[in-house]
């Protein structure tokens, strides 16, 4: 029996890894009071049921460790799976924490895997200044058609839509969001970090705004910005909505 060489090699792979990147809700931890938590989580979730249902979510021990508050990592797990969440990361954890994590096949966070150390005093040195980076310029993600429910959109810089985004859709930016028609699914800006990013639509009707990571859902918007042009920004870590 023979072979065919060139048909084995024309046949396409069975897999391929590609990068990509998700925005993932991090659950940031400042009480070791499990009741507590329990009753803030659900608080939450009714607010916006669909969108914490079956969502993955990262939770975050670095402020508790730093106020040397102990939590039951297995009991954290048990709570967030009982209220329809799915722990896909920790971060800030010791390495008892993070131990257990892995025990339960929870990743550790790539960005922050560990408590922090006390920070120690470099050495002084002197050191000739370094040259200043060239500014890099990221040209702006244009789309023309509309954003459908379950689709995900995400641009490096920023991104500018003229057409609808549905409901169930996801669109986000390392920049600024420009939505020139109705917004109704979820707009992320900033989403590496910058604070000064915005986001500017014609018609707020938005499932989900968030820049940098600040956030607010459906039901916290005032019935004084919805269907109207806004502008959203952080001020003083607090999310502003205004009209354009």
């Amino acid at each position: 029996m023979s072979i065919d060489h060139q048909s084995v090699l024309s046949q396409p792979s069975a897999l391929e890894f590609k990068s990509s990147t998700f925005s993932v809700p991090v659950l940031v931890l400042s009480s070791n009071d499990m009741a507590d938590i329990a009753q803030h989580l659900q608080d939450k979730i009714q607010k916006a049921p669909e969108f914490f249902k079956n969502s993955p979510i990262v939770f975050d021990l670095q402020e508790l460790n730093r106020r040397n508050l102990e939590i039951d990592v297995d009991q954290l797990v048990d709570l967030l799976k009982q209220n329809g969440l799915l722990p896909i990361g920790v971060r800030g954890g010791n390495n008892a924490q993070n131990q257990t994590a892995l025990e339960l096949a929870i990743p550790l966070h790539s960005a922050q895997t560990s408590a922090p150390a006390k920070p120690q005093s470099p050495p002084k040195t002197v050191s000739p200044p370094a040259p200043e980076p060239a500014a890099l310029s990221t040209a702006a993600l244009l789309i023309t058609q509309p954003v459908r429910s379950g689709q995900r959109v995400y641009a490096h810089g920023d991104l500018v839509i003229l057409a609808q985004v549905s409901a169930g859709a996801e669109i986000m930016a390392e920049g600024n969001i420009h939505v020139y028609a109705p917004l109704r699914g979820r707009a992320l800006a900033g989403v590496q970090g910058d604070l000064d990013s915005r986001i500017f639509c014609f018609d707020l009707q938005a499932e989900l705004v968030s820049v940098a990571g600040h956030y607010k859902i459906s039901e916290d918007l005032d019935d004084s910005v919805r269907g109207k042009p806004v502008q959203i920004y952080l001020q003083e870590q607090s999310l502003i909505i205004k009209d354009l």
